[in-house]
């Protein structure tokens, strides 16, 4: 199982990119592939042209499994993630299993994963297991705020990616 990590958090190495890295590794069993921490990109996210940002846009759309995190910023996604998320083509880009998730700085938010990011990973292509995950950015390293999320969903994701192999 290929897995991948795209972060949109604009502070590099952020509480997000820890929260998706545990996710990942939850639902795989291994550390990440590939992690993307797109605050590391900067102007290249603004170049249609830019060959890195395309090769991780293809290594992206190629995995197996692909946790796509954000904080929530406004009861959405960030732009920077809404950058790198525009260069997938529509129905094709993402060809693996999605997981959508959100941080934000309360429960008040926790509908904007589903709301918001969920929508747009289907429409890229991407097959989403189950609920998207919202998790309050203060327990972005408690286990236990994931635990229910992880015996509900990694079953699912399990037999998607089986499927797809």
């Amino acid at each position: 199982m290929v897995t991948a990590v795209v972060v949109g958090n604009p502070k590099p190495a952020s509480r997000t990119h820890a929260a998706a890295t545990y996710v990942a590794k939850r639902l795989s069993g291994a550390e990440p592939d590939l992690v993307v921490d797109l605050a590391t990109l900067g102007a290249a996210l603004l170049d249609w042209a830019d060959e890195e940002v395309s090769s991780l846009v293809k290594q992206v759309g190629e995995a197996d499994l692909v946790i796509v995190a954000s904080p929530t910023y406004k009861g959405t996604y960030t732009g920077l993630l809404k950058l790198f998320l525009d260069r997938f083509a529509g129905g094709t880009g993402l060809r693996g299993v999605a997981v959508p998730l959100l941080l934000g700085g309360s429960e008040a938010h926790a509908l904007a994963p589903e709301l918001t990011l969920r929508p747009v990973l289907t429409e890229i292509g991407g097959t989403v297991p189950g609920r998207a995950l919202f998790v309050v950015d203060r327990r972005y390293d408690d286990e236990d705020a994931y635990a229910d999320w992880l015996a509900g969903t990694r079953p699912v994701v399990e037999a998607l990616v089986e499927a797809r192999s």
